[in-house]
């Protein structure tokens, strides 16, 4: 439904045109720095609503393919939007500061903020990128951080900034303000357009007006703006992140129990989603939580507890549920195998390497610890994603690794299958042509994707999360 939803999003600004901006009568020049998943859904939407955007990236290489319409990565409905406006020329890329800078009314910041070893945030891409704009900027500009980082960040970047302007000699008018995003990786241009709310944390009216102006085409009918301090906005974006991986985590710590005691977790759920007080939304088990968002932030809000001297016990856990059920799936392999000669030379079938559907990206992705654990055991894999087989050849190589072009030709003498990723082609597969194929008929389903009745009709060792298995104890 999303997916068609967002279709004809898009298709109706095509046809149709925009909604009017509100802008009191001034040309809005944005400023977009860093062109990974937030920075260029950012800028194409911004631009598909009518404003003028430049998008920077200090990556050369990365420009050059953004300038011919080729996106780095996977998000749905976003190749359709860069090329419109590229077209259309309300979209440029770039790599030179000072002219991007020059150009621009509005810089929003959209740079990496990985995790430092100690699990802290590090923000010195924020303070390369707010030093940019301060070597460069002539006149008044409004800073929007929409890089997550922790509460305080957008006080040390007016620091940094004026620090440069103190080195310049010049006064020049500025304003600094928190503005975080909230998508979803595989719904990113969905969340954009139809937003369920916009955080600004600001100190001041004016660049409170401005944002509500370049805002104003995505909360055309609804009012959506939540306007608060700086420190509380930085604040949102964490505390978000963190319930809803705690959300996670908790049904991933039921199911643990599920299994033990005989219950399914798929019907747990529903008896607790249906409590308008939890809903449905983040009750999934599974075999934990990647991305590039979910880990790096709980980490960061951990961190951030430590060094003001509190036991963050519920954050703690929450990571450490999450780290032992990505061990999930290997484990309950290695058991299956323990009574079946082992796990050496063993061929094994994985689909899905992506931490989640609808996207490329592989960072922390639980297919990631499967992979290296069953490697290390003797295995012999056979790999297979929708789209984020370039991204994993960049970074797994190795002699007992076969990459297979759909999920039917991974299958051919696997001894297991196991289901990494919830992929919609992986719900209605052809299970007469997979079991041709197969050695064995055993399938480890790490998101409860099909119903274990049906695996079992079909002849299947059937392993879920969170699920009674069906095993026939006597199979070899």
């Amino acid at each position: 439904m999303k997916i068609l939803l967002l279709s004809l999003l898009v298709l109706s600004a095509h046809l149709f045109g925009n909604p009017p901006i509100e802008n009191n009568g001034k040309n809005i020049k944005i400023l977009v720095i860093g062109t990974g998943y937030v920075g260029l859904v950012t800028g194409a939407c911004f631009a598909e609503t009518g404003h003028n955007v430049i998008c920077l990236d200090i990556d050369k290489s990365k420009i050059n393919l953004l300038e011919k319409g080729e996106i780095p990565f996977f998000e749905p409905g976003l190749e359709t939007i860069v090329l419109h406006n590229l077209k259309d020329k309300r979209l440029v890329f770039t790599t030179d500061y000072q002219w991007a800078i020059e150009n621009s009314n509005v810089c929003f910041l959209a740079v990496p903020t990985p995790s430092s070893e100690d699990g802290s945030c590090d923000i010195s891409y924020v303070e390369k990128a707010a030093k940019e704009i301060a070597k460069h900027m002539s006149g008044y500009k409004l800073i929007v951080n929409k890089s997550t980082a922790l509460p305080g960040t957008v006080y040390q970047i007016k620091k940094v900034i004026q620090n440069i302007l103190d080195e310049r000699g010049v006064q020049i008018d500025f304003d600094v303000a928190s503005n975080p995003e909230f998508l979803k990786e595989g719904d990113a241009i969905f969340d954009f357009m139809r937003p369920d709310r916009v955080v600004i944390g600001t100190e001041n009216e004016k660049a409170l007006s401005i944002l509500k102006n370049i805002y104003s085409a995505f909360c055309f009918k609804h009012e959506r703006f939540i306007e608060m301090d700086i420190v509380s906005a930085e604040m949102t974006k964490y505390a978000a992140n963190a319930m809803l991986a705690c959300r996670i985590s908790f049904m991933n710590e039921v199911a643990k129990i599920c299994e033990k005691v005989g219950a399914d977790i798929t019907n747990v759920r529903k008896g607790i989603g249906s409590d308008r007080r939890i809903g449905y939304d983040f009750l999934y088990a599974g075999i934990g939580f990647g991305g590039s968002c979910f880990p790096k932030d709980v980490q960061a809000l951990s961190s951030l507890a430590r060094e003001k001297d509190i036991d963050s016990l519920l954050l703690d856990a929450i990571i450490s549920v999450n780290d032992q059920q990505k061990m999930k799936l290997s484990k309950m392999i290695e058991k299956y195998f323990s009574l079946r000669g082992g796990l050496k030379n063993k061929t094994i079938a994985i689909w899905g390497l992506s931490f989640k559907a609808n996207t490329s990206d592989i960072r922390e992705a639980p297919s990631l610890v499967l992979i290296d654990y069953l490697l290390k055991k003797g295995v012999k894999l056979r790999l297979y994603d929708p789209v984020a087989m370039p991204e994993a050849k960049r970074i797994i190589t190795h002699k007992n690794i076969t990459w297979c072009k759909d999920e039917i030709e991974s299958a051919e003498g696997a001894d297991a299958i196991a289901l990494v990723t919830e992929w919609k082609q992986f719900r209605c597969i052809d299970f007469d042509l997979v079991c041709a194929k197969m050695k064995r008929k055993v399938l480890f389903d790490g998101r409860n994707q099909y119903k274990p009745k049906e695996m079992k009709r079909r002849g299947f060792d059937y392993f879920g999360i969170g699920r009674p298995p069906i095993l026939e104890f006597t199979r070899k």
